[in-house]
């Protein structure tokens, strides 16, 4: 029963991270920059979540930039522009984002259900003990 909380609880904390990196994707989507640090600050480079299992049998989820993490756009006018007027923009697709936002929602429930299912065994198995006592 442990295992099942501490499985439960480390996909709780890997939609976290999910939620957390697509939220900061979203909120960075318009930071450009130059594509030659000497020209000014570089732009925003997407992140992307992997998960992997841990020892117990749960996940982790690490946040690890996305590759590219950002791409050329042509914007002439920008302060970042280079020479043929091209800057670094992030590489954030939002329908990508949208399904990695939706995806957690689903984790969330799925680990808070197990949560609760493990509650439900562990008031059984006091009450059985309650009974025999």
């Amino acid at each position: 029963m442990i295992g099942a909380i501490s499985s439960a609880l480390s996909g709780l904390v890997a939609a976290s991270k999910k939620v957390e990196v697509s939220a900061e994707n979203i909120a960075n989507l318009s930071t450009a920059g130059a594509l030659d640090p000497a020209d000014g600050p570089a732009p925003y480079e997407t992140q992307t979540v992997i998960q992997k299992t841990n020892d117990v049998g749960g996940v982790l989820a690490e946040a690890i930039p996305k590759d590219p993490g950002f791409v050329e756009a042509y914007a002439p006018d920008s302060p970042f522009a280079n020479e043929d007027g091209l800057i670094g923009v992030p590489n954030t697709d939002l329908a990508e984002e949208a399904v990695n936002l939706k995806i957690a929602e689903l984790t969330y429930k799925a680990n808070i259900t197990t949560l609760k299912a493990a509650e439900e065994l562990n008031d059984e198995l006091l009450s059985l003990f309650d009974e025999k006592a």
